[in-house]
């Protein structure tokens, strides 16, 4: 069979499409949790570090994203998440045989502030895409590639109920005591990431993208802590997609985690999720990509060195009705700054 890049509208389409979901895919792979020692790691324990950012997806898997943190507390992040596998599948184009390899870097950072009295994180991140995407178009291999920088996003989040702004003391007794939270946040996109209209294989969106998101985490027996969260992905349509429109419907997500703290900053946790919508339109043209999935995976948090800490992770599709075939591996660094 012969090898050649994808050129023509058809093969570039279906691979861009199956490329763009997986990038999303991937961002939400990158998961930054908490950690560190002593006195130190009360502040790591209870940082919100955020899903890597660009485009943004429903399949992000983000467990102690609304544990508090001592007011004040400054955090840069850098993260990288290789992923491999299937990506979602136009069941109307004859593309089979897909494997995608993709690595994401993100650079971050967050802050935590205090807004009416309450807890609230601002995050900003910046990432940098490099992969590609092989498959079988009409009998022959194809092979898409892209890299460069995604959209930057900044995700806002406020403690509702349960965590009031605290001083690392105040913080620690907290950490002692828990009480039942609820918390809510918004994520942006913005359309900041590399994208060339008569390309379809892109690592930015051309598009504003927000999620809207609740969440409720209830403190359990033995150091445990559920969290629940329901949210939506909300997004504008991308009038310079090869000279058409692409409109894509909201996706609706829900996550849910069993976390557990073994000591301030060190902790564990078994994430799942399902999502469904995310639907596209090209041109009053319909495709068959309606996402009706869901994913499962695990994290672990350390601390150490007394202001360093570091994450790692791992997920897969367990149901993959429309694409999300394919597995995360994440790995990320974070600095206490203050």
């Amino acid at each position: 069979m012969q090898r050649r890049k994808v050129g023509k509208y058809l093969e570039d389409e279906v691979l861009a499409l199956r490329l763009l979901q997986r990038i999303r895919q991937r961002y939400s792979g990158l998961v930054f949790g908490s950690m560190l020692k002593p006195a130190v790691a009360l502040v790591f324990s209870g940082v919100f570090l955020f899903a890597a950012a660009g485009l943004s997806s429903a399949q992000e898997l983000t467990p102690r994203a609304y544990w508090p943190a001592p007011h004040g507390t400054k955090i840069a992040v850098a993260g990288y998440a290789y992923s491999t596998g299937d990506i979602v599948t136009d069941a109307s184009l004859p593309l089979v045989g897909v494997d995608s390899r993709i690595g994401t870097s993100v650079l971050g950072y967050q802050q935590t502030i205090s807004i009416a009295g309450r807890t609230a994180n601002v995050q900003f991140e910046l990432p940098y895409v490099d992969g590609t995407t092989t498959g079988m178009v009409r009998g022959e291999s194809a092979t898409g590639n892209v890299s460069g920088f995604g959209d930057i996003a900044a995700i806002l989040s406020v403690n509702l109920m349960g965590a009031p702004s605290m001083t690392r003391s105040a913080f620690q007794a907290f950490r002692q005591n828990p009480k039942p939270l609820i918390a809510a946040s918004i994520k942006l996109v913005a359309p900041t990431g590399n994208y060339e209209p008569d390309k379809l294989l892109n690592v930015g969106t051309n598009r504003w993208a927000a999620k809207f998101k609740l969440a409720y985490l209830r403190p359990m027996p033995a150091k445990w802590v559920l969290e629940m969260a329901a949210g939506i992905w909300i997004f504008e349509d991308n009038d310079e997609f090869l000279g058409s429109t692409r409109e894509q419907e909201p996706i609706t997500a829900l996550d849910l985690s069993f976390v557990k703290r073994f000591r301030p900053g060190f902790w564990g946790s078994i994430d799942a999720n399902y999502y469904l919508g995310g639907r596209t339109t090209i041109d009053d043209d319909k495709r068959a990509d309606f996402q009706r999935n869901s994913r499962l995976g695990f994290s672990l948090g350390y601390p150490f060195g007394g202001r360093h800490a570091i994450k790692a992770g791992f997920s897969s599709g367990v149901v993959t009705e429309s694409g999300g075939d394919y597995d995360t591996f994440t790995v990320n660094y974070l600095y206490l700054i203050q």
